[in-house]
């Protein structure tokens, strides 16, 4: 799968090593030992380990330990399996997949097992979210011309009221304008728009994005920001503003969760690391093409991690574990950066104790 060069068939079409090849979840053949034969890109990305390392290991061993139920079913190797939901460990990291093993008939004890991450960016192209936020934006354009009325209405009521009663006008005009900069998001995730990308410094954004928040009077100053760059990064291929919200929504989420409970002696960290990926580049599927996305930002914090039952729809709108969250902020996150042909992910590091959020970008 991932172990030749691609070749069209005589007639054009793409043959069954290229099809593999182009599939966004990953694909891996294990013989009757259960140990890998080949793998696709996708398996390389997930797994984080290039196929010629991943050939001849057992599959348990680069996905293990698993709920030995799947592990049982997983080595009877004339049954098929489909498990959801399943907690694997990639290194020293706890990321949750679907999984499907799939017996060949003729090859005895041979199977084709997929593994799929859950809520991962590549997959959430055109399902949940993201498909029904068309309606809403067109909505909120529908929705902002009564509001600016309520809000004018509101103002010249202020001028005749007693003193005593301004608040409540004030009141009004001011839930108006949070609904209004609600509706302003919802439109930005509805938009099919995509800004213009160029050469882009990513450290130059990353600091600006922190100057930002500092300038908007942000509690960063409560936390330990630990910058580890890669000085030696080329550009990346993005927008610059895009690039800048994106960091500004992640770290703020990282700052609040450095903030959370650790317990005592803990202190808040949130930690900021750029690398160029080599050996293993990874890619994301656009417009029916491979696209590289070798440099990688990480944004990492020492907070108590994401609730387990929200793990799989962080990137979901309007899923939050704030109390007054309105689960905006890294849906927009997400769209903005599959508009620069880009990926972000999250996982967690149980012994570190850090949960991490990666954007995976295209090189200029």
């Amino acid at each position: 799968m991932a172990t030749s060069p691609i070749e069209p068939q005589g007639d054009g079409r793409p043959d069954a090593r290229a099809q593999l090849s182009g599939l966004i979840f990953a694909v891996i053949l294990i013989d009757g030992e259960g140990r890998i034969a080949e793998v696709n890109h996708a398996a390389e990305d997930l797994l984080g380990t290039s196929a010629s390392r991943l050939v001849g290991t057992l599959l348990t061993d680069r996905i293990g330990p698993l709920d030995p139920r799947v592990e049982a079913r997983l080595i009877a190797s004339d049954e098929a399996l489909v498990a959801r939901d399943l907690a694997i460990a990639v290194g020293e990291v706890q990321i949750r997949i679907n999984l499907t093993a799939s017996p060949l008939g003729g090859f005895a004890g041979w199977r084709v097992v997929t593994l799929s991450q859950i809520g991962h960016d590549e997959a959430a192209g055109t399902v949940g979210g993201e498909a029904l936020l068309g309606a809403p934006a067109v909505l909120a354009h529908e929705i902002k011309n009564p509001l600016a009325a309520i809000r004018g209405a509101a103002q010249l009521a202020a001028r005749k009221l007693p003193h005593a009663d301004k608040k409540l006008a004030r009141m009004i005009t001011d839930e108006v304008d949070r609904i209004a900069r609600l509706i302003d998001r919802m439109q930005q995730l509805g938009s099919t728009r995509t800004g213009p990308v160029d050469a882009c410094n990513p450290h130059e954004a990353i600091r600006a994005a922190i100057a930002t928040m500092r300038a908007a009077g942000s509690t960063l100053g409560e936390i330990e920001i630990r910058e580890e760059f890669d000085p030696s990064l080329p550009p990346v291929l993005a927008n610059r503003d895009a690039l800048e919200q994106v960091l500004i929504n992640l770290i703020s989420n990282a700052r609040d969760a450095a903030l959370g409970p650790r317990g005592a002696g803990a202190e808040s960290v949130v930690i900021v690391q750029t690398r160029f990926v080599s050996g293993l580049a990874f890619s994301a599927i656009r417009n029916g093409r491979a696209v590289p996305l070798p440099i990688e930002i990480t944004i990492s914090d020492n907070g108590p991690g994401i609730d387990p039952t929200l793990q799989g729809h962080v990137f979901e709108p309007f899923v939050s574990s704030k109390p007054s969250g309105q689960g905006l902020g890294l849906s927009l996150v997400r769209k903005l950066v599959r508009d620069m042909n880009g990926n972000v992910s999250h996982d967690r590091d149980p012994r570190a104790g850090l949960t991490h959020f990666r954007l995976h970008l295209p090189q200029a």
